[in-house]
């Protein structure tokens, strides 16, 4: 592996952050449904294999318990220490600027694409991570994703004054858009399908909104409380079923693809 590419310590204000520990307070069900694309990776004893975004290392720890060498790579050092103290041999790392070649039999990404917003930088990247032949495959947010959330977030955002751009940060394609890129970047696809999965929220929308889009409410400072309000508020009728749990509304997308050699 090459020298990381460092990512500075102080960040814009409008840069996604996350905390390991209200990560899995407030979305213990990222890695619980990442369990099923680890079965279509279906890992091998011997397989080197990259865990693209791993997060706080839960679903890298399961690949390594087949007796898979495991490296995960994640932007966020919350996430990698968090990781590291599972065991799992983590970097910090850029995932829109991978820094290997081709040293992996596979590449594994859950939940995390999305948030990288170079999408044909992470695709070369993967490509040039993998041996010839190696496969890519993963699950991430599919065109329509949190389109309610995110909706909410943009009308209270222009109703306030704020920056509403904040309300979207991520890349959510169709299923034909990222096949065609996929191909592109010198990939066969052998699967990939969107599907809505309504995701029970076990500390309701206000913690999925302070984890997930925490800078879009901070923009507002002494009005945050307010904002928070209007957006749940705007919600209620379509997210909030009559005993008071909240669903999100996901749309996912799940893909296996295969490096042409």
């Amino acid at each position: 592996m090459g020298s990381v590419t460092p990512i500075g310590n102080q960040p814009p204000p409008s840069f996604q952050t996350w905390n390991s520990k209200t990560y899995d307070k407030n979305t213990p069900f990222v890695s619980k449904f990442g369990e099923d694309v680890l079965e279509l990776l279906a890992p091998k004893e011997g397989e080197r294999i990259l865990d693209l975004g791993c997060g706080n290392g839960v679903l890298t720890q399961k690949i390594s318990e087949v007796g898979a060498s495991v490296i995960g790579v994640d932007a966020s050092q919350s996430f990698v220490e968090t990781a590291r103290i599972k065991g799992v041999d983590a970097v910090r790392m850029d995932g829109n600027a991978l820094q290997f070649n081709q040293e992996f039999d596979a590449v594994f990404s859950n939940a995390a694409l999305h948030w990288m917003l170079e999408p044909e930088q992470v695709l070369d990247g993967v490509a040039k991570s993998l041996k010839p032949g190696g496969r890519f495959v993963g699950e991430f947010g599919a065109f329509g994703n949190v389109a309610a959330i995110s909706s909410a977030m943009n009308a209270v955002g222009s109703m306030m004054g704020g920056d509403a751009s904040l309300a979207f940060p991520w890349f959510f394609p169709t299923t034909d858009q990222y096949a065609k890129m996929l191909d592109k970047a010198g990939f066969k696809v052998n699967l990939i399908r969107s599907f809505y999965r309504p995701t029970p929220l076990p500390t309701e929308i206000r913690g999925w909104l302070e984890t997930m889009r925490a800078p879009f409410f901070e923009q507002f400072g002494s009005e945050i409380e307010t904002a928070y309000s209007r957006v749940i508020e705007a919600l209620r009728p379509s997210l909030c079923d009559e005993n008071g749990n909240w669903i999100a509304d996901y749309v996912r997308l799940r893909f296996s693809a295969e490096l042409q050699a």
